[in-house]
């Protein structure tokens, strides 16, 4: 599966992530929906009416991401990030960046450029509670896998 077909999917949830081998890199991910079920939340006194909550969809199978290799990653928790004019990018959850403040870092903190190891992208997975960074010369190898979540 092309990444590019994940770029519209708007609520997904990082389960998991491994180093198969040394320098490469496995995540997984699963699709989730809204609930078609209201609910109430109670926040000291105050009650805010009919929300529907964000539910993993258990009908689907789970992404798998694999890299081959990496320059690098990071797993950011979702509440201390926030939006940056400055970023620009193609995606909804899964992206692709132009520009962003983590290609800065890399092109600061490591010596990759487009002589070597060659022309690298930014892929930023947006998921309910993480944020997931991945900058590679590799494009992310994808599967559907069926298994269990515990």
């Amino acid at each position: 599966m092309d990444y590019r077909k994940l770029m519209d999917l708007v609520y997904v949830e990082l389960v998991g992530l491994t180093e198969p081998e040394a320098n490469s890199l496995r995540l997984y991910f699963k699709k989730c929906k809204i609930s078609g079920k209201s609910e109430n939340l109670i926040i000291n006194k105050h009650i805010i009416e009919n929300l529907y909550p964000i539910i993993e969809d258990e009908k689907m199978p789970v992404i798998q991401m694999d890299f081959d290799s990496y320059i690098a990653y990071s797993v950011t928790n979702e509440s201390f990030t926030s939006w940056d004019d400055y970023e620009e990018f193609e995606g909804k959850a899964f992206r692709i960046y132009k520009r962003s403040r983590y290609l800065d870092f890399i092109k600061v903190h490591t010596f990759a450029c487009d002589d070597y190891p060659g022309h690298f992208e930014h892929y930023g997975i947006v998921c309910l509670d993480h944020i997931v960074n991945v900058v590679s010369v590799e494009k992310p190898v994808i599967n559907e896998v069926k298994m269990k979540i515990p």
